[in-house]
């Protein structure tokens, strides 16, 4: 089985080598067969060169897009190349490059995947989960969103819909991008997540999540997140679900 972990960075010279090393680390410790996809989102820091230039054991391809085009691209681009030349029962791992969520976790994703599953989410609302060092804005948005999919929508065993660290079995991923096409992915920004999780359920696959101890305080620099925004595109596509726009 073979792990490929996707990072969609934007400006994150000072989260990246923290992040590479401990994904590093954890493949040493676990003994994964694995490799990293760095998406540079036309950064204007010196991400492009950490990215291209960490010395690991692990193996490191880099993406260049330019100029930045968004999360929605970065993630619609990464995760179509990463399942490039991976079995169907290989994992792709999407994981936020600012260094908040633990790389370690990983193992008990694709643990979950190796059991039958086809999607885990790394959950903050699971018994166990931690949040340390986020916005009540940020806080309120996740909770909020949440509580709307699960009344509204209500995917067996999943409570958290907008968090991005996510591990998917290669054969429902590339089932779900082949099903959609071009609409993979519409959303702008990162209301783009809660799309992806949307239009892989609709796959009828098998979701599961794990607790995860998500440290805020570790990240270097300001959301990028508009909250805001967010928010409305989460509505959005709250509606386009129930009404079945969201179909290709």
């Amino acid at each position: 089985m073979h792990i490929r972990i996707v990072l969609p960075a934007y400006n994150e010279q000072e989260s990246l080598p923290p992040l590479l090393k401990r994904i590093n680390d954890a493949s040493n410790l676990y003994k994964w067969d694995a490799s990293v996809l760095i998406v540079n989102d036309g950064s204007r820091d010196g991400t492009l060169e950490v990215a291209r230039n960490f010395k690991a054991d692990i193996k490191i391809e880099v993406l260049d897009i330019q100029p930045n085009k968004g999360l929605a691209n970065a993630i619609d681009t990464g995760m179509r190349h990463a399942v490039k030349g991976l079995q169907d029962t290989d994992i792709v791992v999407t994981l936020d490059a600012d260094d908040s969520q633990t790389p370690f976790l990983i193992q008990r994703m694709a643990q979950q995947i190796a059991e039958g599953s086809d999607l885990v989410i790394a959950s903050r609302y699971q018994p166990g989960a931690r949040i340390k060092g986020l916005k009540k804005s940020r806080k309120f948005f996740s909770w909020a969103a949440g509580l709307l999919f699960r009344v509204f929508v209500g995917f067996e065993g999943i409570k958290d819909y907008t968090c991005g660290f996510r591990a998917y079995r290669v054969d429902m991923l590339r089932k779900t991008i082949a099903y959609y096409g071009d609409k993979f992915i519409t959303q702008k920004g990162f209301g783009c997540m809660v799309e992806v999780l949307l239009k892989v359920a609709s796959q009828s696959a098998t979701m599961n999540e794990v607790p995860m101890i998500l440290r805020y305080d570790l990240k270097q620099g300001e959301s990028k997140m508009n909250v805001q925004k967010t928010m409305k595109q989460t509505l959005k596509l709250l509606l386009d679900y129930k009404t079945g726009r969201l179909n290709p």
